[in-house]
């Protein structure tokens, strides 16, 4: 749901250490800190675990983004510019002393006008925005010719789901496609005469439901309720298309096309009648090996993932603040970015009821 409160920023603790002046400019890559330029800790949170996500670090860092800026003349391109300009300074500055995303962000206000002026925003919202912003600016297939619409629903599931990926992809081939964006399948089955139709979606991140638990809470916990089979009845009964007629069907999801880096997030904003709340529940999630094969469409698939960036959300809703633990892909150590301070941690810190957004790597870097 959308968060449109004003929050209150806290200021960082008082143990929350910069990383010494005395150290070189090799062993500061990755490590300053971005300004906070008034409640934009919600956006310095996502900067961070964006700048350590390794491929597309890289793809800022050789420039290649140029190549898909000057092939898609017919866009703006001045975020992805100063998105590129800015991952750039955080991995090559000599000093470790925090830069500002002033241009960034008014470039963001540009695309977005509802991140203009200085009110708290929601984290996972501004990602959202900004990888497809980014997407759109180094969009390869927005030049294409477009194909005729065909009918895909005489073929196999699996020769289905291929077809429809690659019919998105005439429109939406981009780096940032080629990491973030996964497919998931719908499938409907009529409890009348047992017909299956199957769609296949893309999708940029999974929002998880926190499960209700008196005992612990875990990330598959969240992930078994996402992909649970729901009953559809009285007035959500949809059409059987054998049947020809509104029965009463089960519906369950699962994960055709695992991305490279897949975003999970866990759904601690709930809007209730009179005002928003949040959920504080601990939610253990796996660093290493987070196995997802159980909510494979084809469970033989490679799915296993490593966590190596979240975003956290302190305090409540009328007052947070946004920090985030970065796995640095150079080092392979974990640290805190909370604005302006960057410091060490160890990676059993990493687990907290803060989390709010999860980045993970698949630990096979080629695709599907």
């Amino acid at each position: 749901c959308s968060l449109r409160l004003v929050f209150i920023s806290f200021l960082p603790t008082k143990h929350s250490l910069s990383l010494s002046p005395s150290q070189n400019s090799k062993n500061t890559q990755g490590l300053v800190g971005l300004r906070n330029l008034g409640n934009t800790c919600f956006m310095n949170s996502i900067l961070q675990c964006l700048s350590n996500t390794h491929d597309l670090r890289d793809y800022c860092l050789r420039n290649t983004h140029r190549i898909d800026l000057n092939n898609n003349c017919r866009a703006k391109a001045a975020l992805m510019e100063e998105f590129a300009k800015l991952t750039q300074t955080l991995w090559t500055t000599a000093s470790n002393e925090a830069v500002s995303p002033s241009d960034f962000k008014t470039q963001v206000q540009k695309y977005a006008p509802r991140f203009m002026g200085y009110n708290q925003q929601d984290a996972q919202e501004f990602l959202r925005f900004l990888l497809d912003g980014l997407h759109n600016e180094v969009n390869r297939g927005s030049l294409r010719a477009r194909t005729p619409v065909e009918d895909f629903d005489h073929l196999s599931d699996d020769e289905k789901a291929k077809r429809m990926w690659n019919k998105y992809l005439e429109r939406e081939d981009s780096k940032v496609v080629d990491l973030f964006v996964g497919q998931l399948k719908s499938s409907l089955t009529c409890s009348e005469c047992g017909f299956c139709s199957t769609v296949f979606d893309p999708f940029w991140d999974l929002s998880l439901p926190i499960a209700k638990s008196s005992g612990e809470v875990t990330l598959n916990d969240c992930l078994r309720l996402f992909t649970k089979e729901d009953v559809l009845d009285g007035n959500e009964k949809p059409t059987c298309q054998r049947c020809k007629a509104k029965r009463k069907c089960t519906k369950k999801f699962t994960i055709q096309k695992f991305p490279k880096v897949l975003v999970l997030h866990l759904k601690r904003f709930s809007e209730a009648r009179v005002k928003t709340a949040k959920l504080s529940t601990f939610v253990n999630f796996p660093i290493k090996e987070l196995d997802l094969r159980q909510f494979a469409s084809d469970n033989s698939v490679n799915a296993i993932y490593n966590l190596y960036a979240v975003s956290n959300h302190t305090g409540t809703t009328l007052g947070g603040h946004y920090t985030a633990y970065c796995r640095n892909p150079s080092s392979g150590e974990w640290y805190t970015y909370n604005d302006s301070r960057v410091s060490p941690m160890s990676s059993s810190q990493v687990r907290s009821s803060d989390a709010y957004v999860l980045f993970y790597e698949l630990t096979n870097c080629s695709r599907m």
